[in-house]
Order: structure tokens, then sequence, then C-alpha cells
């Protein structure tokens, strides 16, 4: 973990969020920001993605604005059925992305259980209740480094790749 890119005080959100609007909008703007921002890495976590924009072309365009080379972006979920159902913009970007992309899938895991995270070394957004779309964001050192442990966590010990670009066969 690198904890030098900056988050630009003030630009994100410091404190807790509630709502799904808030938090759909927060996704949003963190996206935005993470181009802008230069972050190096990006971690999305969520038991499906099923409420997160992902799919519209404002986030897209975000996407592209951060991907590069030497750019990482890491997704962890229980299943990717959602993703595919409800955002075919970003399993397209994803394809052409795939180089700098890994994603996890945890099947066994309680959906309640796997975090619905996004982390960067910068700020991480930590919905604590996704069901009524509650939690905190922030960019202390405290925040982040607790975040990234338990991400960490979920992706070396609880789950193994998953939701490849491209469907090989005949």
């Amino acid at each position: 973990m690198e904890v030098s890119d900056s988050a630009a005080p003030g630009a994100l959100l410091e404190g807790r969020f509630e709502g799904c609007n808030a938090f759909a909008q927060l996704v949003r703007d963190a996206l935005a920001h993470a181009g802008q921002a230069g972050w190096r890495e990006i971690i999305l976590s969520d038991a499906s993605f099923f409420d997160w924009p992902l799919g519209e072309r404002a986030v897209i365009a975000s996407l592209d604005a951060w991907a590069r080379s030497g750019r990482q972006l890491t997704m962890l979920a229980k299943n990717y059925d959602e993703v595919v159902r409800r955002h075919p913009r970003f399993v397209r970007w994803r394809s052409t992305w795939d180089h700098i992309i890994q994603c996890r899938v945890s099947p066994n895991a309680d959906a309640l259980d796997l975090p619905s995270m996004l982390w960067s070394p910068a700020w991480v957004m930590h919905r604590l209740d996704p069901v009524r779309s509650v939690g905190v964001a922030g960019a202390e050192p405290g925040r982040r480094v607790a975040g990234y442990e338990l991400l960490r966590e979920w992706i070396q010990t609880k789950s193994s790749p998953g939701f490849s670009a491209s469907t090989l066969g005949l």
C-alpha cells in the first residue's frame, strides 16, 4: 500500500453518508476524482454491485480518464451476475482494460459480511449497512489502513479469481 496519493483535501466527503442517492453520488465523485488525483490503485468491493452506478456513461468516462499504465483496479464480489445484468457498459469497459483489472470472487461469503467499500491509498468509503446505504468516508490514515487490511484479508484468503474478461469456448 502506498499512501502518498493526494486526496486534495475537501474534494471528497469526510464523514457519514446515508441513503442510496448519497451512496451512488459518492461512488461517482470518487471515481471522477481518481483520474484527476492520479490514484494508482482502487479496490471496489461489494456482494453484487447491484446498486453501484458502474454502468453510467459518466462513470465509464471517469474510469477511462483514470485508466492507464501503472494503474490497478481490484474488484471483489460474492458473484458478478448483477454486474453483467445491470452494467453492460462497465462489462465492455472491463474487457478493454482487462490488463489492469483483477476480479476476485467469494461465492461462499455471506452477502452482508463481504465489505461494501471503495478504497484507494488516498481515501476510502465504507458502506457499513449496505441495505440502508449507510456508511463513512474519509482520508484519515487509520481509516485507509484499516480498510486496506480488511480488503486484503478477503482478497488473499477468502476469494479466488473470477469474472473473466472474455468467454472462451467453441
